[in-house]
């Protein structure tokens, strides 16, 4: 499979072999599983305080005899707080009272993140990159047709620039403009940039909707957003041997 590598100005330079991957067959079910796998692995573990509604001097008296009871007084047998003299205070401890423990509070034992295998979200990887080289798949998700080759390879001069007007003449050059504009009005993710491992091209990551991520750290969740494959996805040339090295066991 060969790719069209395009200049900084939106010109045809040559043609080079794209890695076998990116042949890989179209499997939705494990790009949507390898997404939903890395996104638990952000949520933040969530429990409660292990003394929540315990830090109070309220008891429960079991038996009726017992000192200080609530037999006959009219009030529930319930733990209370102790009063000077004996006196009963307000209800604590039970779910139902005021400021009292809850009845299942989230456990921070609770097992949050959904495990995948190495092998298995590697070709959910290689299908998220094949989908990003497929015209009616990319077209299919941005509603509207791409008027490029697809995948979208840059030169690796691209990476070197370091304004955002620079960035932005260079999506004019290629008529894709529109897309990153069409995203800032619904809020939505846009472009993906992904250059080689050294570089961070920050001139590109004030443009709404658009992502930049180094090889090394490509993401099946970056390709696709929402679990959905597809996303624009433009290319350094430089990134493509290094996103090769990633599938060599």
């Amino acid at each position: 499979m060969k790719a069209t590598v395009y200049s900084i100005d939106g010109k045809v330079l040559k043609q080079i072999d794209l890695p076998i991957i990116f042949e890989s067959p179209h499997r939705e079910d494990l790009v949507k599983r390898a997404v939903l796998s890395e996104e638990s692995r952000d949520y933040q573990p969530k429990g409660n305080y292990p003394l929540a509604g315990l830090e109070t001097s309220a008891r429960y008296r079991g038996r009726k005899e017992d000192f200080g009871s609530g037999k006959n007084k009219g009030i529930p047998h319930m733990p209370h707080e102790v009063l000077p003299g004996g006196q009963l205070g307000k209800v604590k401890r039970v779910p139902h009272a005021v400021k009292g423990r809850r009845a299942h509070p989230p456990k921070p034992q609770k097992k949050i993140v959904e495990l995948i295998n190495k092998k298995e979200h590697l070709r959910a990887l290689a299908s998220a990159l094949a989908c990003s080289a497929d015209r009616d798949v990319v077209c299919a998700r941005l509603h509207g047709d791409v008027g490029v080759s697809l995948p979208l390879v840059l030169e690796s001069k691209f990476e070197s620039l370091k304004k955002t007007k620079d960035v932005v003449k260079l999506l004019q050059a290629l008529n894709l403009l529109k897309f990153v504009e069409k995203a800032k009005k619904n809020n939505t993710k846009s472009a993906l940039f992904v250059v080689s491992n050294d570089m961070e091209l920050k001139a590109a990551m004030n443009l709404p909707g658009v992502d930049v991520v180094s090889a090394d750290k490509l993401k099946v969740k970056d390709l696709a957003p929402g679990t959905h494959p597809g996303r624009l996805t433009i290319f350094s040339e430089n990134a493509l041997p290094e996103i090769a090295k990633r599938f060599v066991l």
